[in-house]
Formats: C-alpha cells, structure tokens, sequence
C-alpha cells in the first residue's frame, strides 16, 4: 500500500515526538502538520512545493516542555484555530509542567494560560489527548481535555476573552484513566464525546442539545470496562449510512463497533483485527481512493496493521513501507499536504526510543478522489461536520475530525475516494454541529471544495 517518502522531510532529528495535528498554522489557506516534542521542541512542517520543513517559531517551538497531545480549533469565533498542546511529565494525578493555549495575536502567537487572568485555570494533571468541542453549535469551539488521574476538562473563552474550564457545569468533569477522545454526532445531532479510559469503562457524553451531556457509554454497549484504549477513529464501517467506532485496546482485543437500529453498538471485528497488540493510533481513511476507507493500527514496537474492506469483509492487507516492525510510534495523522488527491501518512516515534519522524505515500493508483471543506460561520475548519457524498449506487458518509487517534487530530477536511470508474451524478450534503444541512451539486471530480456555513 505505501511507499517510503521520509526523504521528503527537510531537517528530521532523532527525538521522542508523541502527538500529531494538522492545522494552517501560518493563515495562508493550506495546512500544516503539528508534531508535540516531549523534552524536544514542538515542529510544525509545512509541504513547500517539494519538502517538508519546519516553521515553528520559538514560541510553537516551546523546547523547555513535555507535550504529548495536541489539537486545533478556532475557540474565538476570529476565523483561524487556535492550537493546544497538552504537557504531561507525570504518569498519573498531579503535574509540575502546565498545558499551553496558543493564541495569534496579528503574526505573534501567545499562550492564553500564561496571561495572569488565565494562570490559575491551567489544566496541572496529567493528559493524554485533547479535542475540539463545539458543544452548542455556534461555530465556536472549547478543548476538551481527557486527564488520567484527575477530573476532564473543558476549556472555553468567556465573554471577557479569559479561559474558563467549564466541565463541571457541562457535566463531563468525570474521574478516570483518560487516555483518547473522538467528538462529534455519535448520538445526537450534536456534538458528542467519546472518552477511551485506562483501568475502567469508557465514557460516552451525549449532547442534550443545552450545553450539558449525560454519560450513557453502559447503556449503549460501549463501556469495555476490562480493556485499555488507545487510538480511535470513526466512520461507516458497515456500510448501512450510520457512523461507526473503531478502537485499539493496549495488549487487548481490539474493537470494530457498529451501531444497530437500536442505537446499541455491536461489536464485530473479525479475529485478525481483534488481535492484541501495543496499539496506538488507530486511523480511518481512504488511502487508495478506491472509495472504502482503509483502518491503519500503528504498534509501538511491533509491526503496524492494515486492513480494507474487501468483498464484504474486514480484511489484513500488505502495507507495504509503513509496516515499521521496529518502529517505536506514539502518534500519526493524514492529509494531502502535496495537493495530489492522495492521502499521505506521518508517523511520530518515541517513548522508548529516540526516532526520527517517518513519512509514506501511497502507491500510485488511477482513483478519482473528491475533497469538502466545510467552514464554520466566521470561517474557519467546522471540525465535527458531517459530510455525506450521495450516488445513485452508493453514500459515503466522513466526519471531519475533531479529535482522535489518541494524542492526535487529523486534517479538517472530507476525503473521499472515487474509484477507477467514478459515478457521474453526485451531490454532498454537509450537516453542521448545530443541525443546519446544506446540499450542493459536484460539478467537477478531482477537486477540492470548500462549503461555507448556510448564510
């Protein structure tokens, strides 16, 4: 499936790097990949027509910390995202090294938790990774936060512009093993949030569409109190139009968990892909644009799994280059950072050994490939839209990310694959967090749309 293309990283270190986002960080329309330096600096690597480089400021760069998690989103309604990096230099429970809430301010970035306003709010317990929460459907954002040890949180701008956490009035300031967070519609047409914990059951948060949630995770068949999560993505792995959930569990059976008509999730992963391994980041896309996503499990010392749908069923294919057997990957995200209509795959390593970054392409192919961008109403990534492609033959339905993999946010953006003979007759519907849908025409394959926010 992939060929090597690590060459294509100007400058590439041996470090320990954990998590991985993808964001325009530098406001020029194209978007960059973030990659959380623990003990090393933070990089933000942008493609400049034949590389990857590094244009971290000092400030992103932020040497002197431990990050490991990292998310984006646009928490002031001003049209770009704004970037959290999650510090953790403790296992569990109380930490030294406080998280960061960059912020631009014109073409400087500042942190919000270091304002004297701010400095009594930061989040001081040990992380494992953040997303985005848009929990009222106004296009503005907070970061959730999954703590291990210690209470979530959700970060929010006030009317004064100052950070509050206001998990405890949403009711999600819950106490557990946090390890990974998925937010979008699960259940409800909000946004909801998924919480993967350590050493309990996981959390299922269900927008009652006023700002607060209800934790229903048992109830919905979720809770998989004996297990340890890791990565999780989400997608439509049954094909039955309804989103689904995929997850690793650490040195456990992995989970492939499809919702019935009942609302109960099921879970149905085949006994290959259930297969205990050291998982970390668990990805859903489509990488050979044949039009059915691919699930990629990144293993932190043992080879990396991938498996696509073929002829009804969940299967292990080759992966090629990105196998890593000796790989040590802690985090990875997708997107098309050449503009070629394909997906590329970056991987971070570290933990337990300094690595470099590794980089993968995938093999050419002849698939046709369609791209959505929705925007929120100021302008920015709507980060938990809903994007459906309709055919005569078939829907693809894609969620843009908000937060998953563990650690880790993919790029803000629909991806789908077309195949070799593409229908000729399709129409997207985007549906944003707030309710409001919008039907458009593709006029045009092999491109990439952007969707503004229903006037």
């Amino acid at each position: 499936m992939f060929t090597d293309a690590t060459s294509f990283i100007r400058d590439n270190p041996h470090q320990m790097s954990y998590g991985v986002a993808v964001s325009d960080v530098d406001g020029d329309g194209e978007y960059e990949i973030i990659i959380a330096g623990f003990g090393f600096p933070n990089r933000v690597l942008k493609w400049d027509g034949r590389m990857l480089v590094d244009i971290a400021d000092p400030v992103l760069a932020d040497a002197d910390r431990q990050a490991i998690g990292v998310a984006a989103a646009d928490i002031n309604g001003d049209g770009r995202e704004e970037i959290y990096i999650l510090n953790t230099d403790t296992f569990d429970g109380p930490k030294r090294l406080g998280d960061r809430l960059f912020i631009n301010r014109g073409l400087k970035w500042i942190d919000l938790f270091s304002v004297e306003d701010n400095e009594n709010n930061v989040n001081l317990t040990a992380g494992r990774s953040v997303a985005a929460v848009d929990r009222d459907g106004d296009g503005v954002y907070g970061f959730f936060v999954a703590n291990y040890g210690g209470p979530m949180r959700l970060y929010e701008l006030d009317g004064r512009g100052l950070v509050q956490d206001v998990a405890s009035k949403a009711g999600v300031a819950l106490v557990a093993g946090g390890r990974s967070l998925l937010s979008l519609p699960v259940i409800s047409p909000r946004m909801d949030v998924f919480a993967g914990n350590e050493r309990g059951p996981n959390f299922l948060f269900v927008n009652r569409g006023d700002g607060t949630y209800e934790e229903v995770a048992e109830r919905v068949g979720l809770s998989d109190s004996l297990e340890n999560v890791r990565g999780v993505a989400v997608g439509d792995f049954n094909g039955d139009g309804r989103l689904d959930i995929v997850y690793g569990n650490w040195e456990g059976p992995h989970r492939l968990f499809v919702r019935t008509e009942t609302g109960i999730f099921r879970n149905v992963a085949p006994p290959e892909m259930a297969l205990p391994s050291r998982v970390r980041t668990v990805i859903a896309a489509d990488f050979d644009n044949d039009g059915y996503e691919e699930l990629f499990f990144n293993n932190i010392g043992e080879p990396n799994r991938l498996f696509a749908f073929r002829e009804g069923r969940w299967t292990r294919i080759n992966i090629g280059a990105a196998g890593e057997p000796y790989g040590f990957g802690t985090g990875a995200a997708v997107g098309d950072f050449n503009n070629d209509g394909r997906l590329e795959l970056l991987i971070s390593h570290g933990e337990s050994n300094l690595q470099p970054l590794t980089f993968y392409q995938p093999l050419p192919n002849l698939g046709h490939w369609l791209r959505i961008k929705p925007l929120t109403r100021y302008g920015a990534p709507a980060r938990g839209a809903v994007v459906r492609l309709i055919g005569a033959r078939r829907t693809q339905i894609r969620a843009i990310c908000a937060g998953s993999g563990y650690l880790c946010q993919m790029e803000p953006v629909a991806h789908f694959g077309l195949g070799v003979e593409p229908e000729t007759d399709l129409r997207v519907e985007v549906i944003w967090p707030d309710g409001l849908m919008r039907s458009m025409p593709i006029p045009e394959i092999d491109q990439t749309y952007e969707v503004d926010y229903p006037a």
